[in-house]
This record gives C-alpha cells, structure tokens and sequence, in this order.
C-alpha cells in the first residue's frame, strides 16, 4: 500500500487529486487546470462571438461566470478530459448506450473517474488488484474483483457518473510491484471527517486524563488520607453498634432479674431485690419454685381426694399417681425461669420505649 500514490483531499481540488491519483504522481497543479479552464473559456467565447458580438447571447454569455472552473478550486469534466488528452487519454459515459453495446466486464479495464456533483475520484486497477484512490479517504481501499461490479451499480443509484479512462496510463511502480505481489487490507480506510473528529475525541481524553493525572499528583497524600479517615469511621461504626448490643443485652438482663426479684418480692416481703448477689438469687427462685410445688401438690391431693370420694381406689394407685406430678425436674424449673425472665424483660423493654 505504500508504494500506492494516494492524494488526500485539500479545499476542494478533488479533481487535480483525481488525476494525480489516476496517473500515480504529481503530474498536475491548480495553476496547470486553471489555465486549461481558461482556454476552454476562450474557445466557448470565440465560438459565441461567431454569432454576433452585438447579439444578446454573446453579452449574457460574457456576463455569466466560467462553466469550466470557479474560485473554491472546482474544475468541469471538459478540463479534465483536456488535461488526459495530453496523456492520449480519452473518457468514455460507462452508462452511455455506445459503451454498454460492447459489453465489456468492468473487470477488464484499467481505471474510473467518478462524479458526483462537485466531486471527482479514481478507481484504478494497479497489478492485478483494484483500488478505490477516492482523496476523501485516508489511504487506498482495496476493492475485489467481485466487489467492483457491484461498487460501480452502487455509486449510479446513489448519482455519480462514471468515466472509463481509455489507453494506456503511464508507466508506475505501483504497477509494476503489484503485479508480482498481492495485498490484503485487514482494515478499509476511513474518511477524512470521521479520522480528524476521532482525532479530536482523542486529543481531548487525552487532555483530560492529564488534567486528572496533575490533579492526582498534587492531591495523592490527600487521597490516602480520606482513605485512612473512611476506614477509621467504618471501623468506629462497628464497634459502636457492638457496643449498643452489648449495652442492650445488659439493660435486659438487668430488667430480668429486676422484674424477677420484684415477683419473688410479691411472695416473700421479707426479701431485698437490690444488691442480691447470684447465690442469692438462685436461692430465692429456688424457694419461690419450692413454694410453687407445694401449692400444687396441695391442689393435687384435693383433686385425688374429690375422686377417691366419687369412685373408690387402690390407696397404692392414689399415692403411685399422686407421686408422679409430686416435683418438678430442675431442667423444668431452670426452663419455667428462662421462660419468666424473658417475658419479663420485654415488657420492661416496650415500657421503656414508651417512656
């Protein structure tokens, strides 16, 4: 692809880069085209005057700007026929009835000029490969020979006239490497526009992340600083809600055993329920579950006694019965104050949520 000579698009010369493109070298200049339009300007001139330089079309002719080239560097297709002609270049219509009555496979040529509007470009066959040498794109796009009937139908329904350069181009050493070798394009060219607005995508990230990196730079101790201060707070948070369990917890157990010694204060007046020690403590639930057994064993034996009266037993079954719900087990007990000390707790606690 180096070896391929490619214009790339300037103001708007495409058709000085057409040529060049199509003869593979700086063969013509703005300068060189614009006095090729001027003589065509004064051929059309001569030819109108042959009518009458007095005549109205000969002064409305005068008075119109050149067909053939105008000051944004636009040149007609008659300057760029002329300027082949030098080269014994001659332009046939691709699409002209002439043209198609010889029947000829686009694959067979040499080279296109395109058009569309105001914009001209090449499509030349360089060895033995075909190339899209348009100065809109930022180098050659490779165009299969299965591709390039369908490329050229394309670009007529989108408008462009098409040219097929007739005789022999000038030798070039594009020519000559590419018939001993083949390219491959692993990706096609992109147009000017797009390269240039990715160019400037680029260069203002680019700018952007130095403006970022200078800013880190400067603030980089600050950074590790927040850092150290956001995971002191976490860890401060932490063991904040650890204390506010931990603090729960005591204030239910203290609730507990307040609300327990107040029921066993209920029973037994002679008791304290402030600075009981856990001994203490233990054994005042122990009188209280004493006290507890005996007044059920009392309902027990009046319940015994009642039904003895209705339906006579055996004294043996009476006391054996009687025997079995006389204690509790001390796992039941223990159960029974973890049950008591609990409910106590939470009514305390919903108290004092109240508060």
């Amino acid at each position: 692809m180096e070896s391929i000579f490619h214009e790339k698009q300037e103001g708007s010369l495409c058709a000085q880069h057409c040529l060049n493109n199509l003869l593979q070298g700086e063969y013509f200049s703005p300068v060189e085209l614009s006095s090729i339009a001027h003589q065509l300007d004064e051929e059309e001139r001569m030819r109108m005057a042959e009518g009458g330089v007095t005549s109205e079309d000969y002064r409305t002719f005068l008075q119109q700007p050149s067909g053939n080239m105008d000051d944004s560097g636009f040149f007609s297709i008659q300057v760029i026929s002329n300027a082949l002609k030098v080269w014994g270049l001659e332009l046939i219509l691709f699409n002209s009835p002439e043209y198609q009555r010889l029947r000829i496979d686009p694959i067979n040529e040499r080279s296109f000029i395109c058009n569309y509007k105001e914009h001209w470009f090449t499509v030349r066959k360089l060895g033995k490969q075909w190339f899209n040498l348009n100065s809109l794109l930022t180098g050659p796009e490779l165009i299969s020979d299965t591709y390039l009937a369908l490329f050229l139908a394309q670009l007529q329904q989108e408008g462009y006239s098409i040219f097929v350069v007739k005789g022999d181009l000038p030798d070039c050493e594009a020519d000559q490497l590419l018939q001993m070798i083949k390219v491959q394009q692993m990706h096609r060219p992109k147009l000017i526009g797009e390269e240039l607005a990715q160019l400037k995508e680029q260069s203002a990230l680019k700018a952007d992340l130095e403006r970022v990196l200078e800013a880190a730079d400067g603030s980089g101790m600050l950074d590790e600083d927040e850092d150290d201060l956001q995971r002191a707070l976490a860890i401060s948070r932490q063991e904040i809600d650890m204390e506010d369990e931990e603090a729960d917890l005591r204030r239910a157990i203290r609730l507990s055993m307040q609300g327990s010694s107040r029921n066993m204060c209920q029973d037994s007046p002679q008791t304290s329920s402030t600075n009981l020690t856990s001994e203490e403590l233990r054994k005042r639930r122990e009188a209280y579950f004493e006290k507890q057994q005996q007044q059920q064993q009392e309902v027990d034996r009046t319940g015994q006694l009642s039904y003895s009266c209705e339906r006579p037993t055996t004294s043996s079954g009476g006391l054996g019965n009687n025997r079995a719900g006389d204690s509790l087990s001390e796992e039941d007990m223990l159960r029974a104050a973890v049950t008591m000390a609990l409910e106590t707790a939470k009514d305390s606690l919903k108290v004092e949520r109240k508060k």
